[in-house]
């Protein structure tokens, strides 16, 4: 069965552009492709078709032997140099069809190297991290070069397109009836050939500088939390876009709050005289001291709850509370007239101690307990 010629197939112009051979291309084949027909064998075999006139009318080399020899060029042994395809299967197809739709796939020239991300780490207090803060940073990485404009290539001058691979990136080994596709040695898969390199990046299009960045710290932010500069990476080589930035955060121990989340901790000390009889203290907050009122026969571990008094969260409008611990601190350095009047306090508290210490007589009830089980 003879083949339909392959402007036919694609529906174009002898003289169609390049572009016009790839949309119509697209369209077709997203058409017959197996995926959306079903099974359908028929619409399988015109996909074929449709993409084995693409891969001819898209190639300079095979575009121009079609049109000198027709069909002829890709028989066996004829001007085109052996058979055309080899076969490779649905499996291959898919993945060419789709990589022509939606850029890369196997026979186009290689994309452009995106430039890689970078991290640098900051150090803030709790109280920078709280309320927010603009620092400066410093960092060594790679930028566009400004003579060349990041291309390479020396002012005045451009990129050529490569005379091995004609553009296309890759280049085809034959043997026999089987190819191997191959990026191309002379460009290494980019299509072009800088013959004149700028002096300033030797060609590659970027350059070593440390550049000075400013960066807001949102408030609320954490330990592990990542600030995200678009663009701010490392350039690609030769003009290619530049990686993104990244600022990692990590939040210095405090020497009084320790921070879970949104809610702030701290242990405050009272005296034992404030605790039994109750009182009012000053308690410490990021926001300056505030007063807290202890009742009487407070124990120490007692936790209290000022609410608001946390972190904004840097996600969301809420914020946290601060959770302060009493710690009830016993006495040093007393004198003989402080010690005196303390076991004076001991000796008249000690004829009802279950009524003044009930956790004391309650824990020493059920260690008596334990013990006369044991020798039960």
């Amino acid at each position: 069965m003879s083949k339909r010629d392959y402007y036919e197939v694609l529906g174009v112009a002898k003289d169609a552009s390049e572009r016009e051979i790839k949309k119509a291309y697209k369209k077709m084949a997203m058409k017959y492709h197996p995926d959306r027909t079903k099974g359908d064998k028929s619409m399988e075999e015109t996909f074929k078709e449709v993409k084995e006139a693409y891969e001819v009318l898209n190639d300079d080399q095979k575009r121009a032997a079609y049109d000198q020899y027709g069909h002829a060029a890709f028989e066996q042994g004829g001007h085109g140099g052996g058979g055309f395809g080899g076969g490779g299967g649905f499996g291959q197809d898919f993945g060419d069809i789709f990589g022509d739709i939606f850029g890369g796939g196997g026979r186009g020239r290689q994309r452009q190297q995106r430039g890689s991300d970078l991290r640098y780490n900051v150090e803030l207090s709790l109280e920078d991290a709280v309320k927010g803060k603009s620092l400066e940073i410093k960092v060594p990485t790679y930028v566009s070069c400004e003579p060349c404009d990041g291309s390479g290539a020396k002012k005045g001058t451009s990129a050529k397109t490569c005379s091995t691979c004609h553009g296309h990136g890759q280049v085809q080994m034959r043997q026999g009836l089987f190819a191997v596709q191959q990026t191309c040695p002379t460009c290494s898969g980019k299509g072009k050939v800088i013959t004149d390199p700028c002096t300033s990046c030797r060609g590659q299009g970027r350059v070593e500088k440390t550049k000075t960045l400013s960066v807001k710290i949102p408030a609320g932010v954490d330990t592990g939390d990542r600030i995200r500069l678009s663009g701010e990476g490392e350039a690609g080589e030769s003009g290619a876009p530049a990686g993104d930035l990244y600022v990692q955060v990590n939040v210095n121990d405090h020497p009084v709050f320790v921070r879970d989340e949104n809610h702030l901790y701290c242990e405050v000390p009272i005296s034992f005289t404030t605790a039994a009889l109750g009182g009012e203290i000053e308690v410490p907050t990021l926001g300056g001291k505030v007063k807290l009122k202890v009742p009487k026969e407070t124990q120490t571990g007692k936790m209290f709850r000022l609410r608001g008094k946390g972190v904004k969260s840097v996600r969301s409008s809420s914020t946290g509370d601060l959770m302060c611990k009493v710690v009830i601190e016993t006495p040093v350095n007393l004198s003989g007239d402080q010690a005196e009047l303390l076991r004076s306090l001991e000796e008249k508290m000690g004829k009802s101690s279950k009524k003044h210490s009930p956790k004391e007589k309650g824990f020493f009830d059920d260690v008596k307990k334990f013990f006369d089980d044991l020798k039960s």
